[in-house]
C-alpha cells in the first residue's frame, strides 16, 4: 500500500472516529422534561405586596423583527409592566427555553438594546441578596436619545445563575456531560429614569417581594440553585 493511501485512510479513520464519539457525547434528554412544565404568565405573580400590573403602560421592548427572531428561539417570553403604590414603575421582561444549546443561548441586553439604536453606557457585575439567596446580575444603563433605561438582568442555565457567555458555555456543559440538554431562562428588570441609583434600589425591591410569590419548587429554575454558580 502506497503512503499516500495509507495517510489517508488514517485520516478517514480519524475523522470517523471523532464524528462517532461526538454523537456519544451528544446529550438526548431534555432537563426540562424532568421537572414541572414552565409556564411564565402563572410563574411570575401579576401582583404581590405593593406591585401591580400597570394595564395603561403596556411593555414596548424591541421592535416586530427582534420579536420574531425570539419567537424562534425561545419557547415563552413575557412582557409586563408593573406600579406600586408611590406611582413607581418596573419593567419586567423574561425569555423561557427548553433547550439551551449553542443555537439558543439566552438572548443579550448588550446585543439586543444597540440593534435597536441605544448605547450601552455603563455595565457592572454584582450579586444581590436575595431571600438570603445570593443571585449574580448585570446592571446597565442605556440611552436612546432622552429615554435612560437602568437595566439589571440575570440568565440561569438549568439550575446554574450566570452572567458571561463563559459562563452559560461551562454551566451547559455540566449538562452535557450528564447527557442532558439544559432549559433557561433570562429575567430583565428595567425602568426610565435619570436617578440609576435610585433606580437599581427598586429593582432590589421589586426583586426581592417577586421572589417571595414565586413557587418554592419552581425558585431555581427563575434564581438558579442556592450554592450553584
Amino acid at each position: 500500500m502506497k503512503a499516500n493511501q495509507l495517510k489517508a485512510i488514517v485520516a478517514f479513520l480519524l475523522m470517523l472516529s471523532a464524528f462517532v464519539g461526538a454523537q456519544a457525547w451528544r446529550p438526548t434528554s431534555r432537563l426540562a422534561d424532568t421537572r414541572a412544565k414552565v409556564e411564565l404568565d402563572s410563574l411570575f405573580p401579576k401582583a404581590f405586596d405593593d406591585w401591580q400590573l400597570d394595564e395603561h403602560m403596556p411593555v414596548q421592548l424591541i421592535s416586530p423583527d427582534a420579536q420574531a427572531v425570539l419567537n424562534k428561539i425561545y419557547n415563552q417570553t413575557l412582557s409586563r409592566t408593573y406600579i406600586n403604590g408611590k406611582g413607581e414603575r418596573v419593567m419586567l421582561s423574561v425569555a423561557y427555553g427548553g433547550d439551551q444549546s449553542d443555537a439558543t443561548r439566552a438572548h443579550r441586553p448588550e446585543v439586543c438594546y444597540p440593534a435597536q439604536g441605544f448605547e450601552v453606557v455603563y455595565s457592572y457585575d454584582t450579586a444581590l441578596n436575595i431571600d438570603a439567596q445570593w443571585l449574580r446580575v448585570r446592571e446597565l444603563v442605556t440611552k436612546h436619545n432622552a429615554r435612560t433605561e437602568p437595566i439589571t438582568y440575570w440568565i440561569t442555565v438549568g439550575e446554574h445563575a450566570t452572567i458571561s457567555g463563559t459562563e452559560q458555555k461551562l454551566a451547559q456543559l455540566t449538562y452535557s456531560t450528564r447527557g442532558l440538554i439544559p432549559d433557561g431562562m433570562l429575567v430583565r428588570v428595567s425602568n426610565i429614569s435619570n436617578d440609576i441609583p435610585g433606580s437599581y434600589k427598586i429593582h432590589l425591591e421589586f426583586i426581592e417581594k417577586m421572589a417571595r410569590h414565586i413557587p418554592v419548587d419552581q425558585r431555581s429554575i427563575v434564581f438558579g440553585k442556592p450554592g450553584i454558580m
